[in-house]
């Protein structure tokens, strides 16, 4: 495969990644979070949050789907959902679910290092635009390319490990109503995310490396440069 047509691929499976992450960023199904159930034909309350906001579902738990000792939900049953921003980062009327000083530090930490993700994606774009912009080709602009885009990657996995502890704590506390949880979408686009960003950068950057010798008495230097066509 000409080497055109690998970094064209890598381009396009980067942007699958940017896709992925923020998505992931702007959207609050990172975690779902659920108390038991002890009745059937009882109200129980479901939450979900991601990097932004916290939102609490009110649920019906009807006698057909109640299930002795089981979680509240599904979430995606109907019910009346209250979203807050930041409402699990202050004090007050959500302290009796979420712990204060613990949680505040674990949610704004991996906020904190999504944005520097975003950050790193764009200025890889950035770099992409500009190598493939203008009469001339600027081919060594794809190796800061490749490089932002692996940090991206790496930042969107110190994201997800930080929020994963985030939650694992928070189910951890004796103070906690929640129960059981799982990871919601938001969570594995994340994920997706991390790793297309990450592999592909590393690739890109591999790609935009000069030729390799072809033989053993033959240095880098006098290598023939390849262009890329």
């Amino acid at each position: 495969m000409h080497k055109r047509t690998k970094i064209r691929i890598a381009i396009f499976i980067l942007m699958v990644g940017m896709a992925c992450m923020f998505t992931a960023v702007v959207t609050d199904y990172w975690a779902v979070l659920s108390p038991r159930v002890e009745v059937a034909n009882t109200t129980c309350e479901a939450a979900h949050f991601g990097l932004w906001r916290l939102c609490k579902k009110h649920v019906y738990i009807s006698q057909e789907i109640f299930q002795q000792g089981k979680a509240c939900g599904p979430i995606s049953l109907p019910g009346e959902e209250n979203c807050t921003y930041f409402g699990h980062f202050t004090p007050g009327k959500d302290a009796e679910i979420f712990e204060y000083k613990t949680q505040k530090e674990y949610n704004i930490s991996a906020a904190a290092i999504s944005i520097f993700s975003l950050a790193f994606m764009i200025l890889g774009s950035l770099a992409l635009l500009c190598s493939c912009t203008g009469q001339k080709k600027r081919d060594y602009l794809l190796k800061p390319a490749g490089m932002f885009f692996a940090f991206a990657g790496l930042c969107a996995f110190i994201s997800l490990e930080v929020m994963r502890q985030s939650v694992k704590r928070m189910i951890e506390s004796e103070e906690t109503i929640w129960m059981e949880y799982h990871y919601g979408w938001s969570f594995a686009c994340a994920c997706s995310g991390f790793v297309l960003l990450f592999l592909t950068g590393i690739a890109l950057l591999v790609l935009s490396m000069p030729q390799m010798p072809r033989n053993p008495w033959e240095t880098c230097m006098d290598a023939e440069p390849e262009q890329v066509e």
